[in-house]
């Protein structure tokens, strides 16, 4: 960024400068956090008058933030120091809107100070937003700099599940089979995704503990259907015989272990199998990525061979066609290049290849891909990786469970993503929550899976 000023002795009387500034939910969210204000009219989702739309309105003193950065970066620029600021408001801008800050010199006087007419306007219809002036002590000294590095921030803003959830509260209820809901986390995120009107949920397990997780949690179970079993695999089981009834177009895992949830599925006949394995995914909200990121398979498939990995791939590209996504498939190894000595550069070179002769198919898949150039473009430039893939993978096929269930808990911890969890390869999606999974986690991962859902019934 370069940054130059004009001096006290160089300003004349009518110099006039201007900033122009897309407000984003991002600008008020972070002045939110430096200032301490969380007058709920400023926030992203927060419907105070009760017409269905969040105001979003930007922040009197933010507003007012757009003229000290007109004065600090272009006129006077670099030095500037306030005396004093006047403010009158005549309409509030919104998250979304464009609007220009301009200042223009009125007086200078010998002592440095010198006044300024300021304000601040709509872009679109030209809307006065704010007026008033400032005195500044100008400064004396040149500046002129091109070498200002300010550090960046990213917002821990799940913006890619809130789409999804946008996407998803229009569908009719995903009729759900919840497996054990007899604690308190997995009862209210069933609970939780029913009131966003996402899914309709059966719950089925020991009557008397779903009752005590309500009760404890002040849940109303009025309406719900409630499916007494006795047992965790026999309610799996039970869930299984609610999707070949018709009943149930998706399951989502409680209270019990995942082998139990499963191993119903699994049987032949009774169970879910449709010809493909089960693969894991997780659709993972990294703040500050332009789409979100896939992990497969990071909790079911062990170490998984390669043609394992051809249906983790496959079930990964349906799912994101699904979303709506460009699936780019990266198969992860520690190098770049095929080593004899290290499997998973093997077998990705082989699912690349599977995949330029139509074995697995609706997206592009390159490998091997270490982590780095798979998901940064210059570290893929900088190997002298090229195509559509490297450095602009969005979903990332793991060698197998331990590095995947690293990698997605290492974004979750120091990255603050946020991750749904989905089974696919099954009749039905299967939703598979961790008792650590936020309320958005839970909420997600039913959007994902009646949005992949009703995608496939449509087809």
């Amino acid at each position: 960024m370069r940054l130059t000023n004009r001096t006290l002795g160089e300003l004349q009387v009518g110099d006039r400068a201007e900033l122009q500034r897309l407000i984003t939910q991002d600008d008020l969210s972070v002045f939110a956090v430096a200032s301490g204000n969380f007058n709920p009219m400023h926030l992203a989702d927060s419907d105070l008058d009760g017409d269905g739309q969040p105001e979003r309105v930007a922040p009197g003193l933010f507003i007012a933030s757009l003229i000290s950065a007109a004065l600090g970066t272009k006129l006077p620029g670099p030095g500037t120091l306030y005396r004093r600021q006047t403010l009158d408001f005549h309409a509030r801008a919104h998250a979304g809107e464009e609007v220009t800050a301009a200042v223009e010199v009125l007086e200078k006087h010998a002592d440095g100070a010198v006044r300024l007419s300021t304000s601040v306007t709509r872009i679109a219809d030209g809307a006065l937003i704010l007026s008033g002036e400032a005195t500044v002590q100008a400064p004396t000294e040149k500046f002129d700099r091109d070498d200002i590095d300010v550090p960046g921030l990213i917002v821990q803003r799940h913006r890619h599940f809130e789409a999804l959830l946008e996407r998803a509260r229009p569908l009719p209820a995903l009729a759900t089979a919840i497996v054990c809901p007899d604690d308190e986390n997995s009862l209210g995120g069933a609970l939780l995704a029913a009131k966003e009107g996402i899914i309709t949920p059966i719950l089925i397990g020991q009557a008397t503990a779903i009752a005590a997780a309500a009760a404890a949690s002040g849940a109303d179970l009025s309406g719900i259907e409630i499916i007494d079993v006795d047992g965790d695999v026999a309610a799996a089981a039970k869930a299984c015989e609610l999707v070949h009834a018709g009943r149930a177009a998706a399951i989502m895992k409680g209270h019990l272990h995942t082998d139990d949830l499963l191993k119903p599925m699994l049987e032949k006949g009774t169970g879910l199998r449709i010809g493909r394995r089960f693969t894991h995914v997780f659709v993972i909200d990294v703040p500050g990525q332009p789409e979100p990121i896939f992990v497969t398979d990071a909790a079911i498939n062990i170490a998984p061979d390669l043609a394992t990995k051809m249906d983790i791939c496959q079930n990964a590209i349906d799912l994101a066609l699904s979303l709506g996504m460009d699936p780019r498939v990266g198969v992860l190894s520690a190098v770049e290049t095929v080593n004899p000595a290290i499997q998973s550069s093997i077998d990705a070179a082989l699912l690349s290849k599977m995949a330029d002769r139509g074995q697995i198919r609706g997206g592009q898949v390159e490998g091997p891909l270490a982590m780095d150039n798979a998901v940064d473009l210059a570290a893929a430039r900088t190997k002298g990786l090229k195509g559509n893939v490297a450095g602009r993978a969005n979903i990332l096929v793991v060698p197998g469970l331990d590095a995947g269930n690293m990698l997605a808990k290492q974004l979750a911890y120091i990255s603050h993503a946020e991750g749904a969890g989905l089974v696919l390869g099954a009749k039905v999606p299967v939703i598979l929550n961790s008792r650590s999974d936020s309320p958005m986690s839970r909420l997600a991962s039913c959007a994902v899976a009646a949005i992949h859902h009703f995608a496939r019934v449509d087809k």
